[in-house]
């Protein structure tokens, strides 16, 4: 079992940076991969960013890279989203999630567990 929390979440101004946290707790952070997916309204949730168990190795969606870092601290076991230069369609509610199978995937049914959410608004 894995729990997660997402914070960091808030209301930000078009070209303004937020950064997201996700703790973890339960089984062995350091032993599974993490991704970041994001849901806006009346849309499907979608990928953001993926990182694998010892963050050597990332993976972004075009709609974010340049501008978004996904990073994590296992000593912590917190997994991090910085957010640079947002823009008004970046607004979403932001999930983190685990893959303990560590296939690293962009397809959120690959992913067992996932956190509440936080709400990133980001206006013009």
């Amino acid at each position: 079992q894995v729990q997660l929390v997402e914070s960091g979440g808030g209301l930000v101004q078009a070209g303004g940076s937020l950064r997201l946290s996700c703790s973890a707790s339960g089984r062995t952070f350091s032993s599974y991969a993490m991704g970041w997916f994001r849901q806006a309204p009346g849309k499907e949730r979608e990928f953001v960013a993926v990182i694998s168990w010892s963050g050597g190795i990332t993976k972004y969606a075009d709609s974010v890279k340049g501008r978004f870092t996904i990073s994590r601290e296992n000593a912590k076991n917190t997994l991090y989203l910085q957010m640079n230069s947002l823009k008004p369609e970046d607004t979403a509610v932001y999930y983190c999630a685990a893959d303990l199978s560590n296939v690293g995937s962009d397809r959120p049914f690959e992913y067992a567990y996932w956190g509440q959410g936080t709400q990133v608004t980001v206006s013009s």
